[in-house]
């Protein structure tokens, strides 16, 4: 494997953290408390390999050629919408990690009615930021590759 291929794994861990997102979300609508919190353990699980894939990536990326990230030059009109999802995408990902931290927190501990409160902040912030997690690498990597 190398340094390359890991944009592509991350946008696959976001994917399959959003699949994970959506089912834990029908499930709960369904009344199925099991297949819930298993769909969201896998969200979490696909979330963290992903968190440390995306690090380790980027740090190397700054040690390797001197820049931790792959810039959107191309094509110059585009580049604001691309930008407005990034920016987005990031200021809702440093949101994220507290909060899921704390409603998971609050589901292990079995209050559920402060973790209903915290999940719905949590849950649509947390699949946007998979799914737009994908969106950037299409964008950047499939659609208008940066070279």
């Amino acid at each position: 494997m190398e340094l390359s291929d890991l944009p592509k794994i991350n946008a696959c861990l976001n994917g399959l953290a959003s699949v994970f997102l959506l089912l834990g979300y029908i499930f709960i609508k369904r009344g199925n408390k099991t297949a819930h919190r298993n769909s969201m353990i896998g969200a979490l699980a696909a979330s963290a390999v992903f968190l440390g894939s995306y690090l380790y990536y980027h740090y190397s990326m700054q040690k390797l050629y001197g820049r931790a990230h792959t810039p959107f030059t191309q094509p110059e009109w585009f580049r604001p919408i691309y930008l407005t999802i990034l920016i987005t995408h990031l200021i809702g990902a440093f949101a994220i990690v507290p909060l899921v931290i704390m409603t998971v927190s609050r589901a292990i501990k079995a209050r559920f009615e402060l973790h209903k409160q915290i999940a719905r902040w949590t849950w649509p912030i947390w699949m946007y930021v998979s799914v737009t997690g994908v969106v950037i690498y299409f964008l950047l990597y499939q659609i208008f590759p940066q070279r």
